[in-house]
């Protein structure tokens, strides 16, 4: 894909349960520049989620065939033979509607996000209070099981070292404090 810039970049990111999705979800609600950049993820649906509206469903081999097409702006293996990533198409669709782009993705994602969009994008980490916080949010959730949270806490602790990777670091601790520290930093970048 050519890298033609139309407009500016934000990529969220964070460990699970940080809340970082509530986060992006409250500033598309705020600001009607902004366009999710829907992901395309190889793990399966969980029930509430509608494929084209919180990820593109692929399975695995189309996933993989997309990698050698050499689809996607970014892509991980976030889990074992669970991939994510972010599809050229999808930069495009936003572009198109002349709106400027909101990524929430994972630490990997995001620092490739902003090694190819530059000065373009403001990426910012939101941190948990505490990782005994986070994982208390976690368990809350309930769509873990004892192995997966295993998993996760495992990817918390390495995410947690990528902080300094980052534009810009939101404490949530607070979340309206956080959301309002979100919307400034928004429309900050956005008049810079």
């Amino acid at each position: 894909m050519e890298k033609k810039i139309q407009g500016k970049v934000f990529v969220f990111t964070a460990p699970s349960g940080a809340g970082k999705t509530t986060i992006v979800k409250h500033l598309l609600k705020v600001n009607e520049d902004l366009d999710f950049s829907i992901s395309a993820t190889s793990r399966s649906m969980r029930k509430d989620e509608i494929d084209g509206r919180d990820y593109y469903f692929l399975d695995g081999d189309t996933f993989q065939q997309k990698i050698t097409e050499r689809a996607f702006l970014e892509w991980e293996e976030v889990y074992s033979n669970q991939f994510y990533g972010t599809l050229h198409s999808e930069i495009r669709r936003i572009w198109d509607l002349q709106k400027h782009i909101i990524f929430d993705v994972d630490v990997k994602g995001a620092v490739d996000i902003k090694d190819h969009f530059g000065d373009q994008c403001l990426s910012i980490f939101v941190k948990p209070p505490s990782l005994q916080i986070l994982m208390d949010r976690l368990k809350k959730r309930g769509t873990e099981t004892p192995s997966s949270l295993h998993k996760r806490v495992a990817r918390i602790r390495h995410e947690l070292t990528y902080e300094q990777k980052f534009d810009r670091v939101i404490v949530n601790d607070l979340l309206d404090v956080a959301l309002k520290e979100a919307e400034f930093l928004i429309e900050d970048f956005l008049v810079s």
